[in-house]
């Protein structure tokens, strides 16, 4: 069966860094955020549930939801990200049938990688082999999300704090790459730790995900 590894960590921890340099290795990868987005594109029921429930001005020029509007409603009040969640629809079906789709079609020396913000809290490990958890300091990724966002201070730190905090996901994570420093190192980490991965699991000595009995202890 191919191995099927969930990446998750808060906004700014490298783990679409990490996911894009693996994918350029010949790993497949999925961000659920990219395929949510896709859920409310013009013409999908989604698309009028949002635009019914946060306003016209949700629209951008382009006839697509601007999604930088829509996080600066949401980001930081939980009750909007509850209304826009609802809107959008069953986002767990649309995420679990491409690993559902994987096992059932991927070669068995295949790796796939399911990057998503909430992967744990949201039960998708209970389909996947492994989970990997990114983390980084708070002030570090302050100043990347307003680099990377050209946010001011203030809303760069509204973004971080609704995050949940990386020590909370430990427990369940089986894999755990800080990165706080230079993107080389940090790349070096991240094909160092694939390798070992690799190699484990082609000796048959990788471990049974933490996944399953953290989930059930919930």
């Amino acid at each position: 069966m191919p191995l099927i590894i969930g990446v998750t960590g808060s906004i700014a921890s490298g783990k679409s860094t990490a996911c894009k340099l693996l994918e350029s290795q010949g790993i497949i990868h999925c961000d659920a955020d990219k395929l949510v987005h896709r859920m409310y594109d013009p013409g999908k029921p989604a698309f009028d549930r949002i635009v019914s429930e946060f306003g016209t001005e949700m629209v951008g020029a382009d006839g697509f939801i601007d999604r930088k509007i829509l996080g600066s409603k949401v980001f930081g009040d939980s009750n909007a990200m509850s209304r826009l969640t609802t809107a959008i629809g069953d986002i767990k079906k649309e995420v679990t049938q491409v690993m559902r789709m994987w096992r059932n079609n991927l070669a068995d020396n295949d790796v796939a990688l399911m990057e998503a913000v909430n992967f744990l809290e949201a039960g998708y490990g209970v389909y996947s082999d492994l989970t990997w958890l990114f983390t980084v300091k708070k002030e570090v990724a302050i100043k990347r999300l307003m680099r990377r966002n050209n946010l001011d201070w203030e809303d760069a730190n509204i973004r971080i704090d609704s995050q949940v905090e990386w020590h909370e996901r430990q427990d369940a994570s089986d894999l755990i790459t800080h990165n706080n420093d230079d993107l080389e190192s940090f790349r070096q980490r991240v094909l160092s730790t694939i390798t070992e991965v690799k190699q484990m699991r082609t000796q048959g000595s990788l471990k049974a995900s933490k996944y399953g009995s953290w989930w059930a202890a919930r």
